[in-house]
Formats: structure tokens, C-alpha cells, sequence
């Protein structure tokens, strides 16, 4: 098995795949540095809190508690802990997914509250208007943050979610899109976060589960007839299986493409490991899984998704991977994200090719000063690798997360050129491209002037 890295041949950018639904609530502080140090691009704003989104938090009924108020006036609007809350992650180096609706209502059977559809649709639509002035425009105390993306509700298709009709749905979405790109021409809308496709992929999924086929290709009918706007589709996939994940990616595309919407981003803003085992919240936090999101990170860049969002980084809840529950201490999902942020930063992507495994996944970038490479091996047995580079190794530094390492430095798995892959872990191989000469001057350790290769031969396991 070998794999060829071009070090100097670049291959479009690393794409913002790391981004997370919530963060820890932390009223007393302006930052979450968790978030900061694994550089974490977009967050977003749904389940926010939970349950009703903490009462306070995001939802519209949060904000603007009485419908029958008038939108205009920043009385009407309780924006507080809102603005906590987006200021600490913008104090972190995050952009703001912002969704537009309601949190989830797992209960909805013995009592619905907010899942009705709004009354007023259009008083519904100026309503939103507030919240995008702002926070974007400083209107009634606010900021001027510049958020782009705007949701307009989440998952229609599921009643804990929405209890109107499709057609509801769909005149809510065309009247809220179409006033909002009229007011703010800058900004992204979108949605409507579909539960996803499981019935692409499963022949044993029900009609429920067909059913959001319909909605996908119904949906994409009205927008064109109303002539709304439609930047961003959005989606979700909870699975144990990567090829999974890329045909479900691979269909939004296809549907869009179909449909007509050819330059609408293809956005994955829920996803996460899930094998619907009693214990499946317990196994998304542990190092087997962290390689799963970490592999995910390397199909999902050669995939059409623009952008992606896990769910959930909300440590209060048992269902996020990012900490253990009940406290805020990181968990080995959270170095996936780490790991791969590493690339990120760099920018951009470089050409690997020739490695073929099941279960050994990677992903390389570089700037003009170093290079990384992700390398993820989820099988159970060892992988032998031999590299061959002109860079030099002797200052290589290895970054390891395995059951036994969470994500430390390690210097045993590097002997000359020879590599160890641990059995279900990744890694993280940095070479400094540029060395300091004497003189305080860079000087390239590779060659310039013609494309460097990486050799890696090994093992399959």
C-alpha cells in the first residue's frame, strides 16, 4: 500500500467540516476556550439549552415572547442571554449558524407548545428581521457581527418539530426568504434542515421515512414557483457508516443539480455516530469513535458537502461527543476536531493518491512554512509505513490519539523512515517545510522548484 503526497502540489482548500450545533452555557465567562484552542468555525443555534431552549435562549418564542407585540420596538424583544451566549462565541473565533424557529419537543405527544405554525407568517418574517438588526446591526443595544447564514426552522418534516401541514412549511419558508433577502441582501437563507435520507441507502425504513424524499423533491418545486431564495440547503444523518454519509451527501447534490439550484451550498449541519445501542452516547465520546469523526473529515472533503455541523457539543446533555456528561472535560472525539483543525488552519489541501484500505483514511495540507497530514486507521491491526521525502524527518513531530494516547506527542512510532500506525486511533504527522537559517532567514527543506513526493508504503489491514 503506498500513498503519494505532493507537497508542493495544491488541490483547492480544506474545507470548514469541523463546525458543532452548541456549546457549553457558560454565563460568567466571554469565551469557550475549548472552542478557540480546536478552532471551531461555525456553531450553530438549535436544541440550544434544551428543553424550549432553556426558556431564555435563541428560539423566536424566547426572543420575542409575545407574538401580538410590535416588532419595531426593542421592547418587544428579550435579547440577554441570546447576547451572552453568540458573544462568547464570537469572542472565540466562531461564526454563528443562526436557526431561525424553535427547539426540539421530544414530549409533543402529551402536550405541544411552540410547534404550531406561526400565525402571522409575514408578522413571523419581520419579527426574524429584528433579530438579524441586531445582531448585525446594532439595532436596540446590539452588534454588528456579520452573521450570514440564517435557518428558517428545522426538520418541518417531524411533528416534535412542526405540526402544520407541508404546504405550511413551504408558504412559511417563501414568505420569511423572500422578505429577508429583500432587507438584508448580504445574508445566506435557507433550510430546512431535512431529518435526512435514510430510505437512499435502507431498504427497512418506513413510510415516514420515504415520506422525506417527497419533501425534499416538493420543497425545491415551490421555492422555483415562488421564486425564493434557496443559498443553502441544509440536512442530517446519524450512522455507523461512512459510505453512508457520502451517498446521502452525494444524492443532496444530485437533487439540487436535478431541481435546477446549482450554485445553493449542500450543507450538513447534523451528524454524528450512532449505532442505536443502549449505550451509543457513552461509545460517541471514546477513541473507536473519534477515528469515525475523523475519517469523516477526510471522505467529507472529497465529498459536495460545503460545510458541516456536529451534533451536539452541548456537554449538559448526554447526547454530545465533545464532553463527558455530566462535566465539561474533553472527550477523544474532541482531538478529531482538534486534529483536523490543524489542516484547516493551513488552508490548503494537498494531492494525496495511491493508498487503498477500508480502513485507513487521510487527508494532507500545507502552507508555505509546513505540512500536516491526518492519518486515520480504523481496523484492528497495525499499519506498517515507510516514508520517503525529501523534508526532513528529523524534525517531524507526531501527534497520537489511540486508547492507550489522547492526542499526545509520541516519538516510539518514528524510527528513520519507518512508521507505525497504531490499530483504531489517528494521527497527526507535521514537517516543517521552512527550517531558520543562522542569519534569522527561511530557507525551504524541500525542493521548490519541482513537486515533492511522499512515499508511504504499508500494510492493509
Amino acid at each position: 500500500m503506498k500513498l503519494h503526497l505532493e507537497l508542493n502540489r495544491r488541490c483547492g482548500k480544506i474545507k470548514p467540516l469541523h463546525g458543532v450545533n452548541n456549546s457549553p452555557l457558560r454565563f460568567r465567562d466571554e469565551k469557550i476556550w475549548e472552542f478557540e484552542e480546536a478552532g471551531i468555525p461555525f456553531v450553530r443555534t438549535h436544541d440550544t439549552g434544551w428543553p424550549f431552549g432553556f426558556g431564555i435562549l435563541v428560539d423566536i418564542p424566547n426572543i420575542f415572547r409575545d407574538f401580538d407585540a410590535a416588532t419595531d420596538d426593542p421592547a418587544s424583544y428579550d435579547f440577554a442571554f441570546t447576547d451572552v451566549f453568540l458573544r462568547n462565541l464570537v469572542n472565540s473565533g466562531c461564526k454563528i449558524f443562526y436557526r431561525l424557529g424553535i427547539t426540539i419537543e421530544n414530549f409533543y405527544n402529551i402536550k405541544a407548545y411552540r410547534t404550531a405554525p406561526p400565525k402571522d407568517f409575514q408578522k413571523w418574517a419581520r419579527i426574524c428581521e429584528g433579530v438579524i438588526r441586531h445582531y448585525n446591526h446594532g439595532w436596540a443595544n446590539g452588534f454588528h457581527y456579520g452573521i450570514e447564514y440564517w435557518e428558517i426552522w428545522n426538520e418541518p418534516e417531524n411533528p416534535p418539530m412542526w405540526s402544520g401541514t407541508m404546504e405550511e412549511y413551504f408558504k412559511l419558508y417563501s414568505t420569511t426568504a423572500k422578505y429577508l433577502k429583500k432587507q438584508f441582501p448580504e445574508i445566506k437563507v435557507g433550510g430546512y434542515a431535512s431529518c435526512g435520507f435514510y430510505s437512499v441507502t435502507r431498504q427497512d425504513t418506513t413510510d415516514f421515512y420515504k415520506g422525506f424524499l417527497r419533501w425534499f423533491d416538493e420543497f425545491l418545486i415551490d421555492v422555483k414557483k415562488e421564486n425564493a431564495p434557496l443559498d443553502f440547503y441544509s440536512w442530517h444523518l446519524y450512522t455507523t457508516n461512512l459510505d453512508e454519509l457520502i451517498k446521502h451527501a452525494e444524492y443532496v447534490a444530485m437533487t439540487l443539480k436535478k431541481a435546477g439550484f446549482y450554485q445553493t451550498e449542500n450543507i450538513f449541519d447534523e451528524w454524528n455516530f450512532n449505532d442505536y445501542s443502549p449505550n451509543v452516547f457513552d461509545k460517541m465520546k471514546e477513541s473507536p469513535t473519534a477515528t469515525f469523526v475523523a475519517a469523516a473529515f477526510c471522505l467529507m472533503q472529497d465529498s459536495p458537502i460545503d460545510k458541516a455541523m456536529y451534533y451536539d457539543a452541548d456537554p449538559s446533555h448526554r447526547h454530545g461527543g465533545l464532553f463527558y456528561f455530566p462535566s465539561e472535560r474533553v472527550t477523544p472525539t474532541y482531538y478529531a476536531f482538534k486534529a483536523f483543525n490543524e489542516l484547516y488552519k493551513l488552508g490548503n489541501r494537498i494531492e494525496c493518491r495511491g493508498i487503498r484500505s477500508k480502513n485507513v483514511f487521510t487527508l494532507g495540507a500545507a502552507d508555505e512554512h509546513s505540512t500536516a497530514v491526518l492519518l486515520v486507521n480504523r481496523g484492528n491491526r497495525c499499519q506498517c509505513i515507510e516514508l520517503e521525502t525529501a523534508a526532513n524527518l528529523k524534525r517531524a513531530k507526531i501527534t497520537l490519539l489511540d486508547k492507550e494516547h489522547v492526542f499526545v506527542p509520541v516519538k516510539s512510532l518514528l524510527h528513520g523512515c519507518k512508521l507505525t500506525l497504531p490499530k483504531e486511533c489517528f494521527l497527526l504527522l507535521n514537517i516543517p517545510l521552512k527550517e531558520t537559517t543562522v542569519d534569522g532567514e527561511r530557507k525551504m527543506s524541500v525542493e521548490s522548484a519541482r513537486g515533492t513526493g511522499l512515499d508511504i508504503a504499508g500494510l492493509d489491514g
